[in-house]
């Protein structure tokens, strides 16, 4: 079983720790879900202050569909030209959301969300989905959070098969 106590007390050990759980966590498959799965599940439980933590996978080129997450019911799909998610996979770039509810097209999910980070996934230039991270403070997210989790997702897409029909 693994250990994931983190003895962390500022965000950059924090992720440091996040990186080598995470490189355990992914070196026992290479399987798609499984490693959704697992990494929505190590970050809900490990950063703090989050109401939801997964992921939404690209379909076609306009719309994300709901992956593996942890916490409340989904949106099950996300058009590119809506929300924090659909900005992240129209730009291709990461979104650090102070406050949600100043966000243009927003879309509330969890009307406790207040702050929210999205990372984009690529691969030889394809988008494959983006990890979404909600919070119900204000602010919960900034650039080291965002460096943090790019670096995860980078190893995360690196360690992963993607195996799915477009």
């Amino acid at each position: 079983m693994y250990d994931f106590s983190s003895q962390a007390t500022d965000k950059t050990t924090l992720y440091q720790e996040l990186q080598g759980f995470a490189q355990g966590l992914l070196s026992d498959s290479q399987d798609m879900i499984v490693n959704l799965a697992q990494i929505s599940s190590l970050l809900y439980h490990q950063l703090p202050d989050l109401n939801w933590a997964g992921f939404y996978l690209a379909r076609g080129h306009d719309t994300l569909l709901l992956g593996p997450y942890q916490g409340k019911v989904a949106c099950v799909s996300i058009p590119f030209s809506k929300g924090v998610c659909g900005a992240a996979a129209r730009s291709g770039q990461s979104q650090c959301v102070a406050d949600v509810h100043t966000f243009p097209g927003h879309i509330a999910c969890d009307a406790a969300s207040r702050s929210e980070v999205v990372i984009p996934l690529f691969s030889q230039n394809r988008l494959l989905g983006v990890l979404d991270l909600d919070s119900p403070l204000p602010n919960r997210f900034d650039a080291e959070d965002v460096a943090g989790l790019e670096a995860l997702c980078a190893l995360l897409v690196e360690r992963t098969h993607w195996s799915w029909q477009f």
